[in-house]
């Protein structure tokens, strides 16, 4: 099960991909059929990464994390 890290609302756009950068920013880039989209940094809300864990964006638009799943390896 997903916890909710962040606190600030993102509001999405068709025609692009969000995702965590190693700056600890929500990112996001245009899809390759948007071809008039720019890359820009979403929200002001830092957000400090930890080992183990998977970094996303909810359907509510906040960010999450899961516990990654190994299969045996730490």
């Amino acid at each position: 099960m997903a916890e909710r890290i962040g606190s600030e609302k993102l509001s999405r756009e068709d025609g692009y991909l969000y995702f965590l950068g190693k700056d600890g920013y929500v990112w996001r880039t245009p899809m390759k059929t948007n071809s008039r989209g720019r890359k820009g940094k979403m929200g002001s809300e830092k957000i400090k990464r930890e080992k183990g864990f998977l970094y996303f964006i909810d359907k509510s638009g906040y960010v999450a994390r899961a516990k990654m799943n190994r299969k045996g390896r730490r």
